[in-house]
């Protein structure tokens, strides 16, 4: 059975242990985390907010993301690529977003290093997805803390990253980035959405 947002009744159904209680993490849990992402927008838009995360929790960036869709020009790389100091000084003085200098700036340069693929003639979304080998990982994981953190294919997109000039990369956001993604599917085999995106 599932309620007015489409996620499914919290009493009928086990989910990760992760999603909690709070009704923005379990939409997100039930039909945004673990489905495979293959629009390019829509990967450098959770590239960028995956290094915004950094050292904090994912809900507190969830529940700014429709402020920083509003504020970081549609993650249009075209658009944050010419972002320069006086933008990112506006952004600092924004409260909807997280206000870390280090990480503004970050969006500019990965957006530039994003369209620096394209300009080498690599498609972004086969460059990230190639780590896995352009097809999701069924991970079978019985319990959270069986979960990894970093994994080396992580290692390996952090490395391949890091040399092409993106910013707040390491393997621990990468592997947030490829769980989230739908790169790998690590809901525990507990959880319906296991049974749902591995079938």
């Amino acid at each position: 059975m599932s309620d007015a947002a489409g996620t499914k009744d919290s009493a009928a159904c086990v989910r990760c242990a992760w999603a909690g209680e709070d009704p923005l993490y379990i939409a997100y849990h039930d039909e945004e985390w673990g489905v495979p992402q293959r629009d390019e927008r829509a990967l450098f838009e959770l590239l960028l907010l995956e290094g915004a995360q950094a050292g904090l929790s994912w809900i507190t960036v969830l529940r700014k993301r429709a402020r920083y869709r509003e504020l970081f020009d549609g993650f249009e790389p075209e658009r944050i690529a010419m972002w320069d100091a006086g933008r990112h000084a506006a952004l600092l003085a924004e409260p909807g977003i997280i206000r870390n200098r280090a990480k503004i700036e970050a969006a500019s340069a990965n957006a530039r290093a994003w369209l620096d693929l394209r300009a080498a003639g690599i498609s972004p979304v086969d460059f990230l997805w190639g780590f896995v080998g352009g097809s999701p990982r069924h991970n079978r994981f019985r319990h959270p803390a069986e979960v990894p953190a970093l994994t080396p294919e992580s290692q390996a997109m952090s490395k391949a990253l890091k040399a092409r000039g993106f910013k707040f990369v390491g393997p621990t956001i990468c592997y947030a980035f490829m769980q989230a993604s739908g790169m790998v599917n690590d809901h525990t085999l507990g959880c319906f959405r296991h049974r749902e995106l591995a079938g």
